[in-house]
């Protein structure tokens, strides 16, 4: 990955870069979410709460089955969509503006994949917030209360935290491996992607928590009418509870997208490079024959 893999290979199989990276997205996002859940799931209740309601610490783990459900799709979708998208734009536009085609990709990988992740979001926080007991119960009695747009509540400000989320930590990350080739002139070990990947996330996290408070808001209120929309919802927090509540959850948070930067960027190159070395294996035995 990096500025110069559009250098480096200038012709590549669409194809096979959309399938390898979905493997490897699809992996890194199972692995990052089943280690990391119940601490997702404290930052969901904090952020839930109203004024000086206590956090309950019981069941970190409802919801994990049916989310992981979504997020196995959804993560393949990211970086399927992702991985050819940014090495097209790596041929396209010049070296220097890496930054631009990392930004971009990872906005477009997120729109791609919020088809499955705002569903998935909407059902594993209603779980979290303990309003339902499993994940297909939930399914059923959203849609059938608040009809199939009920699984895209929030669907807005979830695009408003999500898409600049994808695109900075994508972006944040690519750009430090740049760097990080350029002074040590050679490949990247799991140690470092791992390093660069939690450095990313934590940064990434803590400047996007204020609207990852209006997007779990918004997707916890089911069918009240507490927040008419995005700009209500930041109006009556920031009447009612004030600024620092834009801010909640921040420390799990950055914690959780700290760690889990880490355990996805290493999941994913560890996965890309063992799928291409399994490639080049398979070229030089027909090669051979």
């Amino acid at each position: 990955m990096g500025g110069g893999e559009g250098g480096q290979d200038k012709s590549f199989n669409f194809f096979q870069v959309l399938l390898e990276g979905s493997i490897a997205g699809g992996t890194a996002g199972v692995v990052v979410e089943t280690a990391l859940y119940p601490i997702d799931t404290i930052k969901t209740r904090l952020q839930a709460a109203r004024g000086g309601s206590r956090i309950e610490l019981k069941g970190l783990y409802s919801g994990l089955g049916g989310n992981l459900a979504g997020v196995l799709p959804a993560s393949a979708i990211f970086v399927g969509v992702y991985e050819p998208t940014k090495r097209k734009l790596l041929e396209t536009l010049p070296e220097n503006l890496s930054a631009v085609a990392h930004f971009t990709a990872g906005a477009i990988g997120g729109i791609a994949a919020s088809l499955v992740r705002v569903p998935t979001e909407v059902v594993k926080q209603r779980m979290q917030t303990r309003q339902f007991k499993s994940a297909p119960d939930a399914v059923r009695l959203i849609v059938a209360k608040e009809g199939f747009k009920g699984l895209y509540a929030g669907y807005s400000s979830f695009l408003l935290r999500d898409l600049p989320f994808d695109a900075i930590q994508f972006c944040i990350y690519e750009q430090l491996r740049i760097g990080y080739k350029l002074v040590a002139k050679r490949e990247l070990n799991d140690p470092e992607n791992a390093l660069i990947g939690a450095f990313a996330g934590a940064i990434t996290g803590a400047i996007t928590t204020p609207l990852d408070v209006l997007k779990t808001r918004l997707m916890v209120q089911g069918q009240g009418t507490q927040y008419s929309g995005i700009v209500n919802c930041a109006q009556t927090i920031l009447r009612e509870e004030g600024p620092k509540a834009f801010l909640k959850g921040i420390e799990p948070r950055v914690l959780w997208i700290g760690i889990g930067g880490s355990i996805f960027f290493g999941v994913l190159e560890k996965t890309k490079s063992m799928l291409a070395e399994r490639r080049n294996r398979e070229v030089r035995a027909l090669k051979d024959e």
